[in-house]
Protein backbone atom coordinates (compact mmCIF):
# COMPACT_ATOMS: atom_id res chain seq x y z
CA UNK A 1 0.00 0.00 0.00
CA UNK A 2 1.43 3.22 -1.05
CA UNK A 3 0.23 6.45 1.15
CA UNK A 4 0.07 10.06 0.01
CA UNK A 5 1.90 11.16 3.36
CA UNK A 6 1.83 15.26 2.41
CA UNK A 7 1.41 18.29 0.07
CA UNK A 8 3.38 21.13 -0.78
CA UNK A 9 1.76 24.20 -2.70
CA UNK A 10 4.45 26.66 -4.00
CA UNK A 11 3.68 29.94 -4.65
CA UNK A 12 5.84 30.37 -8.40
CA UNK A 13 6.21 33.98 -9.81
CA UNK A 14 8.18 34.91 -12.85
CA UNK A 15 8.93 38.86 -13.55
CA UNK A 16 7.49 38.81 -17.23
CA UNK A 17 6.33 42.22 -16.30
CA UNK A 18 9.70 43.74 -16.96
CA UNK A 19 9.99 42.20 -21.06
CA UNK A 20 6.44 42.52 -21.63
CA UNK A 21 5.58 38.71 -22.45
CA UNK A 22 2.22 38.06 -22.23
CA UNK A 23 1.39 41.54 -22.12
CA UNK A 24 -2.16 42.65 -23.83
CA UNK A 25 -5.20 45.11 -23.66
CA UNK A 26 -6.37 43.97 -20.77
CA UNK A 27 -3.42 42.35 -18.18
CA UNK A 28 -0.32 45.00 -18.95
CA UNK A 29 2.37 44.00 -16.59
CA UNK A 30 1.46 40.22 -15.68
CA UNK A 31 4.09 38.18 -13.58
CA UNK A 32 3.46 34.44 -15.03
CA UNK A 33 3.08 32.45 -11.94
CA UNK A 34 2.16 29.01 -10.61
CA UNK A 35 0.14 27.86 -7.24
CA UNK A 36 2.50 24.09 -8.13
CA UNK A 37 1.22 20.75 -5.95
CA UNK A 38 3.28 18.51 -5.68
CA UNK A 39 1.41 15.16 -3.94
CA UNK A 40 4.22 13.21 -1.68
CA UNK A 41 3.57 9.41 -1.07
CA UNK A 42 5.51 6.92 1.10
CA UNK A 43 7.58 6.02 -2.00
CA UNK A 44 10.07 8.18 -2.71
CA UNK A 45 9.87 7.06 -6.66
CA UNK A 46 6.00 8.59 -6.67
CA UNK A 47 5.11 11.83 -6.74
CA UNK A 48 2.17 13.76 -8.21
CA UNK A 49 3.10 17.85 -9.45
CA UNK A 50 0.59 19.62 -10.74
CA UNK A 51 -0.24 23.87 -10.78
CA UNK A 52 -3.03 26.20 -11.81
CA UNK A 53 -1.60 29.52 -13.63
CA UNK A 54 -2.43 33.16 -12.19
CA UNK A 55 -0.50 36.28 -13.33
CA UNK A 56 0.98 37.35 -9.87
CA UNK A 57 -0.58 39.43 -7.02
CA UNK A 58 -3.69 36.86 -5.76
CA UNK A 59 -1.77 33.85 -6.43
CA UNK A 60 -1.17 33.52 -2.86
CA UNK A 61 -4.65 32.93 -2.71
CA UNK A 62 -4.68 30.29 -4.80
CA UNK A 63 -1.81 28.21 -2.74
CA UNK A 64 -3.75 28.15 0.41
CA UNK A 65 -7.35 26.83 -1.59
CA UNK A 66 -5.30 24.28 -2.97
CA UNK A 67 -3.32 23.19 0.33
CA UNK A 68 -7.39 23.38 1.51
CA UNK A 69 -8.51 20.88 -1.52
CA UNK A 70 -5.35 18.80 -1.09
CA UNK A 71 -5.54 18.05 2.74
CA UNK A 72 -8.29 15.30 2.41
CA UNK A 73 -5.88 13.19 0.36
CA UNK A 74 -3.69 12.84 3.09
CA UNK A 75 -3.37 9.35 4.98
CA UNK A 76 -5.31 8.50 1.97
CA UNK A 77 -3.83 4.76 -0.45
CA UNK A 78 -2.42 6.22 -3.66
CA UNK A 79 -3.73 2.94 -5.30
CA UNK A 80 -7.40 3.31 -4.33
CA UNK A 81 -7.59 7.41 -5.65
CA UNK A 82 -5.82 6.40 -8.37
CA UNK A 83 -7.33 3.29 -9.45
CA UNK A 84 -10.61 5.39 -10.06
CA UNK A 85 -9.90 8.76 -10.56
CA UNK A 86 -13.89 9.82 -11.18
CA UNK A 87 -14.84 8.45 -7.78
CA UNK A 88 -11.68 11.05 -6.33
CA UNK A 89 -13.05 14.24 -8.67
CA UNK A 90 -16.71 13.45 -7.19
CA UNK A 91 -15.46 13.51 -3.51
CA UNK A 92 -13.15 16.23 -3.87
CA UNK A 93 -15.59 18.02 -5.51
CA UNK A 94 -18.79 17.24 -3.21
CA UNK A 95 -16.65 19.82 -0.23
CA UNK A 96 -20.18 21.85 0.19
CA UNK A 97 -18.26 23.98 2.24
CA UNK A 98 -15.29 24.47 -0.28
CA UNK A 99 -18.09 24.32 -2.99
CA UNK A 100 -20.15 27.39 -1.67
CA UNK A 101 -16.59 29.72 -2.27
CA UNK A 102 -17.82 28.52 -6.23
CA UNK A 103 -19.24 26.91 -6.98
CA UNK A 104 -17.23 25.13 -9.74
CA UNK A 105 -15.81 29.04 -10.62
CA UNK A 106 -12.78 31.22 -9.21
CA UNK A 107 -10.22 30.51 -7.02
CA UNK A 108 -11.44 27.24 -5.64
CA UNK A 109 -11.79 25.88 -8.93
CA UNK A 110 -8.17 27.16 -9.67
CA UNK A 111 -7.76 25.44 -6.80
CA UNK A 112 -9.66 22.27 -7.84
CA UNK A 113 -7.51 22.12 -10.98
CA UNK A 114 -4.32 22.30 -9.30
CA UNK A 115 -5.07 19.50 -7.36
CA UNK A 116 -6.64 17.40 -10.14
CA UNK A 117 -4.09 17.81 -12.19
CA UNK A 118 -1.30 16.37 -9.71
CA UNK A 119 -3.47 13.37 -9.31
CA UNK A 120 -3.43 13.00 -13.23
CA UNK A 121 0.27 13.22 -13.25
CA UNK A 122 0.84 10.86 -10.68
CA UNK A 123 -1.38 8.33 -12.03
CA UNK A 124 0.33 9.13 -15.07
CA UNK A 125 3.68 8.00 -13.56
CA UNK A 126 2.38 4.84 -11.87
CA UNK A 127 1.35 3.91 -15.26
CA UNK A 128 4.76 4.70 -16.85
CA UNK A 129 3.08 6.58 -19.80
CA UNK A 130 2.55 10.38 -20.63
CA UNK A 131 -0.50 11.24 -19.72
CA UNK A 132 -2.32 11.31 -23.30
CA UNK A 133 -0.93 8.16 -23.95
CA UNK A 134 -2.89 6.77 -20.25
CA UNK A 135 -6.11 8.60 -21.80
CA UNK A 136 -5.84 6.76 -25.17
CA UNK A 137 -5.59 3.24 -23.87
CA UNK A 138 -8.76 4.09 -21.83
CA UNK A 139 -11.77 2.24 -22.89
CA UNK A 140 -15.24 4.58 -24.16
CA UNK A 141 -16.69 3.44 -21.11
CA UNK A 142 -13.70 4.27 -18.76
CA UNK A 143 -13.33 7.46 -20.31
CA UNK A 144 -16.96 8.65 -19.86
CA UNK A 145 -16.79 7.14 -15.99
CA UNK A 146 -14.33 9.88 -15.63
CA UNK A 147 -15.75 12.50 -17.42
CA UNK A 148 -18.32 15.24 -15.30
CA UNK A 149 -21.71 15.00 -16.95
CA UNK A 150 -23.36 16.83 -14.43
CA UNK A 151 -25.49 19.69 -15.47
CA UNK A 152 -25.07 18.02 -19.00
CA UNK A 153 -27.85 16.22 -19.93
CA UNK A 154 -30.27 18.46 -21.72
CA UNK A 155 -27.14 18.29 -24.10
CA UNK A 156 -24.68 15.23 -23.98
CA UNK A 157 -26.17 11.61 -22.23
CA UNK A 158 -23.35 9.05 -20.73
CA UNK A 159 -24.92 6.87 -23.98
CA UNK A 160 -24.34 9.67 -26.62
CA UNK A 161 -20.76 9.80 -25.36
CA UNK A 162 -19.66 6.55 -25.33
CA UNK A 163 -21.21 6.48 -28.83
CA UNK A 164 -19.04 9.75 -29.71
CA UNK A 165 -15.85 7.84 -28.89
CA UNK A 166 -16.83 4.48 -29.81
CA UNK A 167 -16.85 5.81 -33.33
CA UNK A 168 -13.12 6.46 -33.54
CA UNK A 169 -11.60 3.72 -31.23
CA UNK A 170 -10.85 0.98 -33.81
CA UNK A 171 -8.62 3.70 -35.44
CA UNK A 172 -6.73 5.60 -32.85
CA UNK A 173 -3.21 3.49 -33.21
CA UNK A 174 -3.38 5.02 -37.19
CA UNK A 175 -3.50 8.73 -35.62
CA UNK A 176 -0.93 8.00 -32.56
CA UNK A 177 1.26 7.36 -35.52
CA UNK A 178 0.70 9.76 -37.85
CA UNK A 179 1.05 12.31 -35.20
CA UNK A 180 4.00 10.75 -34.00
CA UNK A 181 5.24 11.34 -37.49
CA UNK A 182 4.50 14.71 -37.67
CA UNK A 183 3.65 16.27 -34.46
CA UNK A 184 -0.09 18.52 -33.67
CA UNK A 185 -0.03 21.52 -35.53
CA UNK A 186 -0.05 24.78 -33.15
CA UNK A 187 -0.05 28.60 -33.44
CA UNK A 188 2.67 31.17 -32.01
CA UNK A 189 1.44 34.48 -29.46
CA UNK A 190 5.34 34.61 -29.14
CA UNK A 191 5.46 37.58 -31.83
CA UNK A 192 2.34 39.63 -30.98
CA UNK A 193 1.91 40.92 -27.24
CA UNK A 194 0.80 44.43 -27.09
CA UNK A 195 3.80 46.11 -25.24
CA UNK A 196 6.17 45.11 -27.71
CA UNK A 197 7.92 47.96 -29.86
CA UNK A 198 7.22 47.43 -33.40
CA UNK A 199 11.28 46.44 -34.45
CA UNK A 200 10.26 43.76 -31.98
CA UNK A 201 7.27 42.33 -33.38
CA UNK A 202 8.53 42.52 -36.76
CA UNK A 203 11.72 39.94 -36.16
CA UNK A 204 9.89 37.81 -33.58
CA UNK A 205 6.97 37.69 -36.64
CA UNK A 206 9.73 36.66 -39.34
CA UNK A 207 11.33 33.88 -37.61
CA UNK A 208 8.15 32.53 -36.90
CA UNK A 209 7.45 32.23 -40.52
CA UNK A 210 10.82 30.93 -40.54
CA UNK A 211 10.40 28.29 -37.70
CA UNK A 212 7.61 27.33 -40.21
CA UNK A 213 4.21 28.48 -38.28
CA UNK A 214 1.39 29.44 -40.22
CA UNK A 215 -0.73 30.20 -37.88
CA UNK A 216 0.44 33.50 -35.37
CA UNK A 217 -1.80 35.80 -33.07
CA UNK A 218 -1.41 39.70 -32.47
CA UNK A 219 -3.26 40.79 -29.45
CA UNK A 220 -5.48 43.92 -30.20
CA UNK A 221 -8.47 46.24 -28.34
CA UNK A 222 -5.99 49.03 -26.67
CA UNK A 223 -6.71 51.54 -29.72
CA UNK A 224 -8.03 51.13 -32.74
CA UNK A 225 -5.39 53.01 -34.73
CA UNK A 226 -2.64 51.45 -33.65
CA UNK A 227 -4.13 48.01 -34.16
CA UNK A 228 -4.72 49.06 -37.64
CA UNK A 229 -1.05 49.91 -38.01
CA UNK A 230 0.38 46.84 -36.51
CA UNK A 231 -2.22 44.94 -38.37
CA UNK A 232 -0.68 45.94 -41.04
CA UNK A 233 2.64 44.91 -39.98
CA UNK A 234 1.83 41.50 -39.27
CA UNK A 235 0.54 41.15 -43.00
CA UNK A 236 3.54 42.77 -44.16
CA UNK A 237 5.66 40.59 -42.37
CA UNK A 238 3.58 36.70 -42.66
CA UNK A 239 2.31 37.35 -45.92
CA UNK A 240 -1.72 37.08 -47.20
CA UNK A 241 -1.74 33.12 -46.89
CA UNK A 242 -0.57 32.56 -43.76
CA UNK A 243 -3.34 32.89 -40.82
CA UNK A 244 -3.58 36.15 -38.63
CA UNK A 245 -5.72 36.08 -35.49
CA UNK A 246 -6.34 38.69 -33.26
CA UNK A 247 -7.30 38.31 -29.25
CA UNK A 248 -8.77 41.27 -27.29
CA UNK A 249 -8.44 39.87 -23.96
CA UNK A 250 -12.11 40.88 -22.88
CA UNK A 251 -11.76 44.69 -23.35
CA UNK A 252 -14.70 45.39 -25.27
CA UNK A 253 -18.58 45.51 -24.50
CA UNK A 254 -20.95 44.20 -27.75
CA UNK A 255 -21.56 46.74 -29.89
CA UNK A 256 -17.75 48.39 -29.47
CA UNK A 257 -16.38 44.71 -30.42
CA UNK A 258 -18.59 44.40 -33.32
CA UNK A 259 -17.41 47.80 -34.94
CA UNK A 260 -13.94 47.33 -34.12
CA UNK A 261 -13.99 43.77 -35.64
CA UNK A 262 -14.92 45.54 -38.74
CA UNK A 263 -12.00 47.93 -39.34
CA UNK A 264 -10.21 44.90 -38.79
CA UNK A 265 -11.28 42.63 -41.53
CA UNK A 266 -9.21 43.63 -44.07
CA UNK A 267 -6.56 41.96 -42.90
CA UNK A 268 -8.52 38.95 -43.02
CA UNK A 269 -8.44 37.50 -39.63
CA UNK A 270 -9.25 33.81 -38.88
CA UNK A 271 -10.90 34.69 -35.74
CA UNK A 272 -11.43 37.41 -32.62
CA UNK A 273 -10.22 36.14 -29.31
CA UNK A 274 -12.04 37.23 -25.97
CA UNK A 275 -14.17 39.76 -27.32
CA UNK A 276 -16.08 40.67 -24.90
CA UNK A 277 -16.96 39.52 -20.72
CA UNK A 278 -15.99 35.55 -20.89
CA UNK A 279 -19.22 34.75 -19.25
CA UNK A 280 -21.84 36.80 -21.88
CA UNK A 281 -22.85 33.76 -23.95
CA UNK A 282 -25.79 35.95 -25.98
CA UNK A 283 -23.09 38.69 -26.38
CA UNK A 284 -20.75 36.53 -28.01
CA UNK A 285 -23.50 35.25 -30.06
CA UNK A 286 -24.35 38.47 -31.33
CA UNK A 287 -20.81 39.28 -32.55
CA UNK A 288 -20.13 36.11 -33.94
CA UNK A 289 -23.48 36.86 -36.16
CA UNK A 290 -22.37 40.50 -36.56
CA UNK A 291 -18.63 39.94 -37.84
CA UNK A 292 -18.74 36.58 -40.09
CA UNK A 293 -17.22 34.77 -41.80
CA UNK A 294 -14.55 36.01 -39.08
CA UNK A 295 -14.74 33.24 -36.61
CA UNK A 296 -15.60 33.83 -32.88
CA UNK A 297 -12.83 32.28 -30.22
CA UNK A 298 -13.10 32.01 -26.22
CA UNK A 299 -12.42 29.90 -23.78
CA UNK A 300 -9.69 30.47 -21.20
CA UNK A 301 -11.77 32.14 -18.84
CA UNK A 302 -14.11 29.59 -18.99
CA UNK A 303 -15.42 28.99 -15.80
CA UNK A 304 -16.61 25.54 -15.88
CA UNK A 305 -17.90 22.83 -18.49
CA UNK A 306 -21.86 24.34 -17.69
CA UNK A 307 -20.33 27.82 -19.76
CA UNK A 308 -18.80 25.93 -22.22
CA UNK A 309 -22.75 23.57 -22.74
CA UNK A 310 -24.24 27.16 -22.94
CA UNK A 311 -21.75 28.70 -25.64
CA UNK A 312 -22.52 25.89 -28.03
CA UNK A 313 -26.28 25.61 -28.05
CA UNK A 314 -26.57 29.46 -28.68
CA UNK A 315 -24.00 28.59 -31.30
CA UNK A 316 -22.03 31.58 -29.53
CA UNK A 317 -18.64 30.31 -30.65
CA UNK A 318 -16.78 29.20 -33.70
CA UNK A 319 -13.57 27.88 -31.71
CA UNK A 320 -13.49 26.40 -28.30
CA UNK A 321 -10.07 27.72 -26.50
CA UNK A 322 -10.49 25.39 -22.84
CA UNK A 323 -7.60 25.94 -20.65
CA UNK A 324 -6.18 23.08 -18.71
CA UNK A 325 -5.52 25.15 -15.38
CA UNK A 326 -8.96 26.92 -15.07
CA UNK A 327 -11.01 23.68 -15.78
CA UNK A 328 -11.10 21.44 -13.16
CA UNK A 329 -8.75 19.11 -14.88
CA UNK A 330 -9.33 16.33 -17.02
CA UNK A 331 -12.52 15.26 -15.61
CA UNK A 332 -14.20 18.21 -16.90
CA UNK A 333 -11.72 18.97 -19.54
CA UNK A 334 -12.94 15.92 -21.28
CA UNK A 335 -16.73 16.63 -21.33
CA UNK A 336 -15.78 19.64 -22.96
CA UNK A 337 -14.34 17.66 -25.81
CA UNK A 338 -17.45 15.73 -25.89
CA UNK A 339 -19.54 18.74 -25.86
CA UNK A 340 -17.50 20.17 -28.53
CA UNK A 341 -17.39 17.01 -30.48
CA UNK A 342 -21.36 16.60 -30.26
CA UNK A 343 -21.74 20.65 -31.74
CA UNK A 344 -18.84 20.12 -34.36
CA UNK A 345 -17.15 22.98 -32.69
CA UNK A 346 -13.10 22.40 -32.98
CA UNK A 347 -11.25 22.57 -29.56
CA UNK A 348 -8.02 25.10 -29.95
CA UNK A 349 -6.56 25.16 -26.30
CA UNK A 350 -5.26 28.27 -24.53
CA UNK A 351 -1.55 28.00 -24.00
CA UNK A 352 -0.78 31.94 -23.16
CA UNK A 353 1.02 31.20 -19.54
CA UNK A 354 3.71 29.01 -17.60
CA UNK A 355 3.36 25.49 -18.24
CA UNK A 356 0.19 25.39 -19.96
CA UNK A 357 2.01 24.53 -23.22
CA UNK A 358 3.33 21.50 -21.43
CA UNK A 359 -0.04 20.64 -20.06
CA UNK A 360 -2.26 21.32 -23.47
CA UNK A 361 0.12 18.86 -25.78
CA UNK A 362 -1.38 15.82 -23.82
CA UNK A 363 -4.56 17.43 -24.24
CA UNK A 364 -4.51 18.02 -27.81
CA UNK A 365 -2.89 14.77 -28.85
CA UNK A 366 -5.65 12.89 -26.89
CA UNK A 367 -8.17 14.91 -28.76
CA UNK A 368 -7.04 13.48 -31.95
CA UNK A 369 -6.55 10.77 -31.26
CA UNK A 370 -9.80 9.85 -29.34
CA UNK A 371 -12.56 12.34 -29.79
CA UNK A 372 -12.32 14.52 -32.45
CA UNK A 373 -10.41 12.49 -34.88
CA UNK A 374 -9.65 15.33 -37.30
CA UNK A 375 -7.44 18.30 -37.71
CA UNK A 376 -9.25 20.33 -39.33
CA UNK A 377 -9.46 24.11 -38.31
CA UNK A 378 -7.67 22.71 -34.80
CA UNK A 379 -4.45 24.72 -33.83
CA UNK A 380 -3.11 24.83 -30.41
CA UNK A 381 -1.51 27.89 -28.85
CA UNK A 382 2.28 28.07 -28.47
CA UNK A 383 4.17 30.56 -26.64
CA UNK A 384 7.86 30.55 -26.14
CA UNK A 385 8.58 31.59 -22.45
CA UNK A 386 9.96 29.68 -19.56
CA UNK A 387 9.73 26.09 -21.07
CA UNK A 388 13.56 25.67 -19.62
CA UNK A 389 11.85 25.75 -15.84
CA UNK A 390 10.26 22.40 -16.30
CA UNK A 391 11.66 18.42 -16.48
CA UNK A 392 10.18 17.43 -19.37
CA UNK A 393 9.26 20.83 -21.46
CA UNK A 394 7.32 20.64 -24.62
CA UNK A 395 9.14 20.36 -28.16
CA UNK A 396 7.51 22.35 -31.14
CA UNK A 397 9.66 21.71 -34.24
CA UNK A 398 8.32 22.82 -37.57
CA UNK A 399 5.27 24.70 -36.15
CA UNK A 400 3.86 21.17 -34.46
CA UNK A 401 4.07 20.09 -31.08
CA UNK A 402 5.90 16.94 -31.03
CA UNK A 403 4.38 14.26 -28.79
CA UNK A 404 6.23 13.81 -25.55
CA UNK A 405 7.54 10.41 -24.44
CA UNK A 406 8.34 10.71 -20.51
CA UNK A 407 5.61 9.28 -17.52
CA UNK A 408 3.57 12.19 -16.61
CA UNK A 409 1.59 15.40 -17.45
CA UNK A 410 4.98 17.13 -18.33
CA UNK A 411 4.43 19.23 -14.71
CA UNK A 412 7.19 19.14 -12.61
CA UNK A 413 9.54 22.26 -12.07
CA UNK A 414 12.96 21.58 -11.58
CA UNK A 415 14.17 22.07 -7.90
CA UNK A 416 16.24 25.09 -8.96
CA UNK A 417 13.19 27.18 -10.07
CA UNK A 418 11.46 27.10 -7.20
CA UNK A 419 14.50 27.81 -4.84
CA UNK A 420 15.03 30.90 -6.88
CA UNK A 421 11.17 32.00 -7.98
CA UNK A 422 9.32 30.96 -5.18
CA UNK A 423 7.57 34.31 -3.65
CA UNK A 424 8.51 36.23 -1.94
CA UNK A 425 11.76 34.29 -0.33
CA UNK A 426 13.32 32.96 -3.34
CA UNK A 427 16.59 34.39 -4.52
CA UNK A 428 15.39 36.56 -7.09
CA UNK A 429 12.40 38.24 -5.09
CA UNK A 430 14.51 38.25 -2.06
CA UNK A 431 17.17 39.88 -4.32
CA UNK A 432 14.32 42.25 -5.62
CA UNK A 433 12.90 43.15 -2.07
CA UNK A 434 16.74 44.14 -1.23
CA UNK A 435 17.60 46.41 -4.28
CA UNK A 436 13.72 48.09 -3.87
CA UNK A 437 14.30 48.98 -0.26
CA UNK A 438 17.47 50.35 -0.66
CA UNK A 439 16.50 52.62 -4.03
CA UNK A 440 13.06 53.86 -1.73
Amino acid sequence: MTIIIGVDVVDVRFPTSLTADGSDAMNKDGDYSAAYVILRTDDPDLRGFGFTFTIGRGNDICVLAAEQRAQPLIGRDADELLDDLGATYRELKSDSQLRWLGPEKGVEHLAMAAVMNALWDMAARRAGKPLWRLLSDMSPEELVDIADLQYLSDALTREEAVGLLTDLAPTRADRIAELERDGYPCYTTSAGWLGYSDEKMRRLLREAVAEGYRHVKLKVGADLQEDIRRCRIAREEIGPDAHLMIDANQVWDVPQAIDWVRELAEFDPLWIEEPTSPDDILGHAAIRRAVAPIGVATGEHGMNRVLFKQMFQAEAIDFCQLDSARLASINEILAVYLLAKKFDVPVCPHAGGVGLCELVQHLSIFDYVAISGSLDNRVTEFVDHLHEHFVDPCIVENGAYRVPTLPGYSAEMHESTLVEFAYPFGTYWAGAAVVEAQTA
